[in-house]
């Protein structure tokens, strides 16, 4: 009995074990079917391998990537797995086959009912909702099976017992292991786009740094040349316009600044409600043309130092955002939240505009990424640069058609 538990439990790893191997670099783009196959390959060498009961019941840890997979992936993931777990329980025959059909059938029914508040869980959470799925699970089976027992004997007992907490040890293992790798893969994400953000940042500061000087230069000279008597008017509507041309290109210097860290010049110590209500402000025209409205609720008290230039075109760009999203459905309304919650200032800005999906949401903040066409994705990445370096956070959560919500988090 316990040669067969361990052998299961090495089946369970094998998943896990070839996503990590083999497909490190590509876990948050795993495709969903070679989860699903992976999980049937598990299920099914669980069953080909299984504890065989004197009245014919079979005992085996089938039913651990059945729940894991109904939890992280609902009715459309798991439904191939219960064709291949009856599938392969009838092609086994003898007895238990239909009530194995019952069973499965009510935990394909009612566990991916919690998938959607589990996948909303925190690490931990998820542990726990998949602790106590299996427990669910494994109470019921044993209990369905005590009724084909004319009397309950201290094997029977015995093996409910031990296989009860081998597949509670075994569901807790698998879900740390798989909650680990998600960590892991979330951390490394983050520090790749710190080190693209680091980058572009010193990039920035320093290429704005070299072009103003030749441009301070120039002006400099032109201005003289203006003051001159000896030049016609010509000239000086020529040296005007150049003037004006180079104003321009500083002003384009200075907004390509805002990738470089914080100008101790635009340092402010504030609530963001001015930032807030100027960007709603200068945004509502635009919102009008595209039939939005713009619905604001500021309740924070609390202050952070941040450079107010970044923070302004950080809202700029968040609002423009989420108005071109709503473009294509006609309009709608784009809500802004601003409040506090305990140590940490939260802003959320929520559309009702064209959604993404979970792929185009673990883009975001690439460079060159954007999700419209003619998008060059620069904004997103200044977004994402101005939030670290108030040492925020940013969280998105998105249903393709519905609408997407920015959640910031801000550290005071």
């Amino acid at each position: 009995m316990i040669e067969t538990i361990l052998l299961n439990f090495l089946f369970l790893l094998f998943p896990v074990i070839i996503a990590l191997v083999f497909f490190e670099d590509k876990l948050t783009s795993l495709n969903k079917y070679l989860i699903v196959v992976l999980s049937a390959v598990t299920l099914v060498l669980c069953m080909a391998f299984p504890i065989k009961l004197d009245l014919g019941f079979i005992i085996d840890l089938r039913f651990i990537p059945f729940i894991i997979i109904a939890l992280f992936g609902g009715y459309k993931m798991v439904f191939p797995l219960y064709l291949v777990l009856n599938g392969y329980r009838f092609i086994i025959g003898g007895e238990g086959t239909y009530q194995s059909l019952i069973f499965s059938t009510v935990i394909f029914i009612l566990v991916p009912l919690l998938s959607k508040k589990f996948s909303q869980q925190s690490s931990r959470g998820r542990i726990l909702y998949a602790l106590f799925a299996g427990v669910f699970t494994t109470s019921l089976y044993y209990f369905a099976l005590g009724f084909n027992y004319q009397k309950l004997t201290s094997e029977f007992w015995l093996l409910t017992f031990s296989s009860f907490v081998v597949n509670i040890i075994a569901i807790f293992i698998i879900m740390s292991l798989i909650e680990k790798i998600i960590t892991n893969v979330k951390t490394r994400e983050i520090y790749l786009r710190s080190e693209r953000l680091n980058d572009i940042s010193d990039l920035s500061a320093s290429i704005a740094h070299e072009i103003r000087n030749p441009l301070t230069v120039t002006s400099g000279f032109l201005q003289l040349l203006k003051g001159s008597k000896t030049i016609s008017p010509d000239e000086k509507t020529y040296i005007e316009f150049s003037l004006q041309e180079l104003e321009r290109a500083e002003k384009i210097v200075s907004d390509f600044l805002t990738f470089s860290k914080p100008q101790c010049a635009n340092m402010v110590y504030s609530d963001f409600k001015k930032e807030i209500e100027y960007v709603e402000n200068i945004m509502k025209p635009y919102a009008k043309m595209n039939q939005v409205e713009i619905q604001v609720s500021f309740t924070n008290t609390l202050k952070k130092s941040y450079d107010e230039n970044q923070i302004q075109q950080c809202f700029i760009n968040l609002f423009k955002n989420g108005i071109e999203a709503m473009k294509e459905n006609g309009g709608g309304s784009l809500y802004v939240d601003v409040s506090e919650q305990k140590d940490h200032i939260a802003i959320v800005i929520k559309d009702s505009g064209i959604g993404m999906t979970s792929e185009e949401i673990s883009q975001l903040g690439k460079p060159y990424y954007s999700t419209k066409k003619e998008g060059t994705g620069l904004g997103m990445l200044m977004i994402y640069s101005t939030i670290r370096n108030v040492k925020g956070d940013i969280k998105v959560e998105s249903i393709v058609g519905k609408g997407t919500t920015f959640l910031i988090t801000i550290p005071v």
